[in-house]
């Protein structure tokens, strides 16, 4: 508990970074949303304050975090099958990253510069970060659930895309096509930005983000146009010899992932109310009872 009361801290530095609100340690219980306060419009309960909403967010994006990185513990066969899928399209790209990436760094000169620069900006963190911190900071100050949700999503995913490619190129240490020593060569842990290519961070950035927003529409057009929207950094990082196409295919897969892993759990057990039937007024009351102690609490 130690750990992870301190993990929790760290979590929630991190929210009131993003958004200029200090935070201290939670106090809700991490299993359920069972509360004694809370947001519902009762007389009975005291409404949830800007500072306890912060903390509420932390916990369920430390969390979060802590449970996509155990997630591979409970895999079944399904999450086996695209495991496999995944290492299968990503050997079979590495087996042509030489001739993909010829083919596309000619293009380069004939790429609206406006297109690149936007690829290279939005899969940058001060960029993406400032992005998703904005998209939580209205929806927490304006109390819109929903928008509030996709903020947690989206800061919570590309944390955990962050730190994972962030380890996986240090140990990989790819040489990146711009170097010109050929798509096999690799040094591992020499941590130079050269070798640096295995996968993309530009690209786990930029489509977490859109894809997080696209699960947002039910719409197909508007997910279309966030799944184009997200390709462009890492198609962008192609041409410009980046990286290799199983670096961002690789990147790609893993960033849909872990969206998915992440906003699985956020919807467990109604953390947020995001459907109109979650909005209504009902609270579902139980008696608990322990050594030398009674108590009605409401669960909603």
């Amino acid at each position: 508990m130690k750990f992870m009361d301190q993990f929790i801290k760290l979590f929630i530095v991190f929210f009131a970074f993003q958004h200029s609100i200090s935070a201290q340690t939670d106090s809700l219980s991490i299993k359920r949303d069972t509360l004694v306060f809370g947001e519902i419009k009762n007389d009975t309960l005291v409404k949830e304050t800007i500072w306890q909403k912060l903390k509420y967010d932390a916990r369920n994006g430390a969390n979060g975090f802590l449970y996509t990185f155990a997630q591979p513990t409970r895999w079944d066969k399904k999450d086996l099958a695209y495991f496999g899928g995944a290492l299968v399209g990503t050997g079979i790209l590495y087996l042509s990253d030489e001739e993909i990436s010829g083919f596309f760094r000619r293009q380069e000169k004939d790429i609206p510069h406006a297109v690149s620069e936007f690829g290279f900006r939005f899969g940058k963190p001060l960029v993406n970060y400032g992005l998703t911190g904005s998209v939580y900071l209205v929806g927490l100050l304006s109390k819109n659930e929903k928008i509030r949700y996709t903020g947690v999503l989206m800061i919570t995913s590309a944390s955990v895309s962050g730190l994972l490619q962030q380890a996986m190129k240090t140990v990989a240490g790819r040489a990146r096509p711009s170097t010109e020593l050929g798509h096999d060569y690799f040094d591992p842990f020499n941590g130079s930005p050269a070798f640096s290519s295995f996968p993309s961070g530009h690209t786990a950035l930029s489509v977490t983000t859109c894809y997080a927003l696209s699960k947002q529409f039910s719409s197909p057009w508007i997910k279309g146009g966030f799944y184009v929207l997200g390709m462009v950094s890492p198609m962008s990082r192609i041409w410009e010899g980046a990286h290799w196409a199983s670096d961002v295919f690789l990147s790609t897969v893993m960033s849909v992932a872990i969206v998915e892993c992440v906003d699985s759990y956020l919807k467990r057990d109604n953390k947020y109310k995001l459907s109109p039937e979650q909005s209504k007024n009902k609270i579902s009351w139980n008696v608990r009872m322990g050594y030398n102690q009674v108590g009605l609490v409401g669960t909603f």
